[in-house]
């Protein structure tokens, strides 16, 4: 009898690092372990997309674009895959179709293999023009359901966006659980419904920061999921994903089959310990990110938000309106028509939050991204937000609702002419585009030794001739 078969996507290049220290691994650190993890076994190799891109420049001065040929150069036989945000690319806001669509063709051409498209607001019209993009030139297309809870959110809706996700095109559909909130059960319900209505392949991605990841993955499994996400181990758990040796031991002794070598799998482990552990000694590793939260099981916050609210509260010297602002997130999302907490909403949704309890007045000051997302700027909200809301945050404004790309005119000609002679490729203007300070400052370090340098004013003074 034919054991089931479970694939694995290795997260520890991208979500993994993510997750746990920031995405402050350079380029460095990986390649000497590439050829490994090209042999392991894995469905895919997740190193790109997400934080990435903005990391190289912003912290690590390397080129995003560079990073990705170098590993396709020793990535031979696995899949790459990238972390795209659809009509907002890898920033936190929506860009003109021209730029999705030239950046899903440089990115397939520099080496990706399966995107891994998704919307904040699981609006479809925000993926249609990545969709195209990746079909047109030949890449993989993975549509994503951005998963949360509230009444709205049931099985029927979710089955309802795969279908139409399935009928768009989409060659797979990953469940991302952004926050570590898709419940054991939960995760066997909806993913026998998925494959009941649809047959593309199943993907499930979870973060072990609530401490159910690992009890949600197997029965995503029991009930046919197709691949699931895990990191390696020493970039595993907390706001992580699952171990992945843990899982294919588990796996294995299941019954299931898992094309990874366990082999291969613990070297790999073994050589990412010690830079783990280097973080970790540096500061790089914040030990409260390996916590347990059970509370991200309350309040839908994925574990980034929370470190990163706490952070904020900190600065401002207010640590102890932490459980109020906590108490806070669910009453802003209902109000904003439960949106889903993955970037950028969470982080939007989260200084709304903020900003209520430390004025002591709700919505008395508000920032313009919820503006924008109540004028329609960033899609369809999941429920309507209430008239009396829209009146509060915009006025009399009305929100559109057409698709908000259609408003954006064609950008890369402006973005070719604003970076001048610092670009010499669509890659350079594409790095501008999604970026524009970090991106000239980049590119003009690149090309000018001295492009940082502060001018200093010199005075000289002589002394009088005798």
């Amino acid at each position: 009898m034919n054991r089931p078969i479970v694939d694995i996507t290795e997260t520890a290049l991208r979500d993994g690092q993510q997750s746990l220290i920031a995405t402050r691994m350079p380029i460095s650190d990986m390649l000497p372990i590439l050829d490994k993890m090209d042999q392991a076994g894995y469905h895919a190799l997740e190193v790109w997309g997400g934080a990435t891109f903005d990391s190289c420049i912003r912290y690590l001065n390397e080129d995003p674009w560079e990073r990705l040929r170098e590993i396709r150069k020793h990535v031979k036989n696995t899949k790459l895959q990238m972390l795209l945000r659809g009509q907002n690319i890898l920033g936190y806001k929506n860009y003109a179709d021209d730029v999705v669509e030239t950046f899903v063709q440089k990115s397939l051409e520099n080496g990706i293999d399966i995107i891994r498209m998704f919307d904040a607001l699981n609006d479809t019209r925000n993926l249609e023009t990545a969709l195209a993009a990746t079909k047109k030139y030949g890449g993989h297309a993975q549509m994503t359901i951005s998963y949360t809870t509230s009444d709205f959110h049931t099985i029927p809706y979710y089955v309802k966006l795969a279908q139409d996700m399935a009928a768009m095109g989409a060659d797979s559909i990953c469940i991302k659980d952004m926050a570590g909130i898709l419940t054991p059960q939960r995760a066997y319900d909806l993913v026998s419904e998925l494959k009941a209505s649809i047959f593309i392949p199943i993907e499930v991605h979870t973060h072990a920061t609530s401490g159910i990841a690992d009890m949600t993955y197997l029965k995503a499994i029991e009930a046919g999921a197709d691949i699931i996400d895990t990191a390696s181990s020493p970039f595993a758990g907390g706001t992580s994903q699952s171990a992945t040796e843990s899982m294919l031991v588990a796996l294995n002794d299941l019954g299931y089959e898992v094309p990874v070598d366990p082999t291969l799998a613990a070297e790999i482990a073994e050589y990412f310990a010690p830079i783990r552990d280097r973080f970790r000694n540096e500061g790089g590793l914040n030990p409260k990110v390996m916590d347990v939260q059970p509370k991200s099981l309350r309040y839908q916050v994925p574990g980034g938000m929370l470190s990163n609210l706490l952070a904020q509260l900190k600065d401002a010297g207010q640590e102890d309106l932490y459980e109020q602002v906590l108490d806070e997130v669910p009453r802003v999302r209902a109000d904003l028509g439960f949106p889903p907490l993955v970037t950028p909403l969470s982080q939007m949704v989260g200084t709304q939050a903020l900003m209520n309890v430390m004025s002591g007045e709700r919505y008395k000051l508000v920032p313009n991204e919820i503006k924008d997302y109540v004028r329609g700027l960033y899609g369809r909200p999941p429920v309507a937000i209430a008239p009396a809301m829209i009146k509060q945050i915009i006025g009399d404004e009305q929100p559109i609702t057409t698709r908000p790309a259609d408003d954006i005119a064609p950008q890369l000609p402006g973005f070719e002419a604003e970076i001048g002679d610092y670009a010499h490729s669509m890659e350079d203007i594409l790095i501008y585009g999604l970026f524009p300070d970090q991106g000239r400052d980049f590119l003009g370090r690149r090309e000018d030794k001295f492009y940082d340098v502060p001018v200093q004013n010199i005075q000289l003074s002589f002394a009088p001739e005798n």
